[in-house]
């Protein structure tokens, strides 16, 4: 079994919040044996409408357990929001330590979750990085499948791809139309198709609201509820002074390549290295790594990219508390020159307290100008560890 980079507490109180399938179960099992503990798993029909029907048993549910039980695991706590009132009545006595896993946030935040500000740590689940995957990470299997660990598990490309559709299915069943996030699944479905065939790039609501027939108000809803169900997030423009910058508009990421292709109904296309596609791919992957593993590091780096009037655009700006703030340029080239990066040097050579750094499949690290290039292992090696 894999191990995870994710480190949790055994006594406090928190949250571990991840999108379907990330294995936020298996990990959290790990650390309480459901033999030891209580466990509720919501994802139970007959035990979520129990307690979405009297969410104050739970309460004499807790009170009568024995003094051996010590911890309490409530799987997919969006599944009955009300619950959170009794677990923050429950957590004034600091008898037992509250364990709460969730895939959206969206219930949560109507629901009460801000009561147990202070009271709860937040912590994320993505899935695997390529460290974790240590000798089985393939970086072409990352590109076209992603890796969440079921992923992982799978030899051919069939189970794979199955897997994913199935996947992209059980999104909009369970997650949005059962939580009632939407009434008209159609537009949404068509909104996922092309918000995924531009992942990664600027965010023009209009465009996307006129290409699939809706307004740019529920476009924006759209975004928010795949934000809220931890299927992407937003990387915002870098708003610090850099002559000729422009953009203030985010990008929008999905949190997997696998899932973002096979919303884009791109599965069956395969990724060519030098081709464009691939490079997509790549960067995709390169910045979820980089969010992923800062999370896990319990790092406060702010992440944003930067665009010009040119369009010369740096990929990821990295700011990093008391260090250089790093401007990375991904290239999914095997082999990278001068000519590639004439762009990046002119728009940083001027830039102070920063670092530039060119990362890439090219095995070789060099200094180009005050580029430093190297792998791409290498380079998140040096920056987050």
């Amino acid at each position: 079994m894999l191990s995870r980079q994710l480190t949790l507490p055994k006594n406090r109180n928190f949250f571990l919040f991840g999108a379907r399938n990330t294995g936020k179960s298996t990990l959290i099992e790990r650390y309480f044996p459901k033999s030891q503990n209580l466990w509720i798993d919501l994802l139970d029909p007959r035990l979520e409408a129990r307690f979405t029907q009297n969410p104050a048993e739970l309460y004499e549910i807790i009170t009568s357990l024995p003094d051996d039980k010590t911890h309490v695991i409530i799987d997919e706590i969006q599944k009955v929001p009300k619950l959170l009132d009794v677990v923050h009545s429950l957590m004034k006595d600091k008898t037992r330590q509250f364990v709460l896993t969730g895939s959206s946030a969206r219930k949560l935040k109507a629901g009460g979750a801000n009561l147990l500000a202070g009271r709860a740590f937040v912590y994320h689940l993505y899935p695997f990085t390529h460290t974790e995957l240590g000798e089985q990470f393939n970086l072409q299997v990352a590109l076209n499948w992603g890796t969440l660990p079921e992923i992982a598990a799978f030899d051919s490309a069939y189970d794979r791809v199955e897997f994913l559709n199935a996947y992209a299915r059980t999104y909009l069943k369970e997650e949005i139309w059962e939580e009632g996030f939407i009434r008209d699944l159609a537009p949404f479905r068509r909104f996922l198709e092309v918000a995924a065939q531009m992942n990664g790039k600027i965010i023009n609501f209009s465009k996307i609201a006129h290409t699939t027939g809706i307004n740019d108000k529920t476009v924006k809803t759209y975004f928010s509820i795949l934000e809220d169900t931890l299927i992407g997030f937003y990387l915002d423009a870098h708003h610090n002074s850099v002559r000729k910058q422009v953009s203030q508009k985010p990008k929008f990421y999905f949190f997997d390549t696998g899932v973002a292709r096979a919303l884009a109904n791109q599965l069956d296309v395969p990724l060519t290295a030098g081709t464009h596609a691939y490079g997509n791919a790549f960067e995709h992957f390169i910045i979820t790594e980089c969010l992923r593993i800062a999370s896990y590091q319990r790092l406060n780096y702010k992440f944003s990219y930067i665009r010009t009037r040119n369009d010369v655009e740096v990929d990821l700006v990295i700011e990093r508390p008391n260090k250089t703030t790093i401007y990375l340029e991904i290239k999914s080239s095997d082999v990278v020159d001068s000519g590639m990066l004439t762009n990046f040097i002119n728009l940083t050579k001027h830039i102070d307290n920063t670092e530039a750094i060119c990362l890439s499949n090219d095995p070789f690290s060099k200094k180009i100008a005050h580029i430093t290039t190297m792998h791409w292992r290498e380079a998140l090696q040096y920056i987050f560890y």
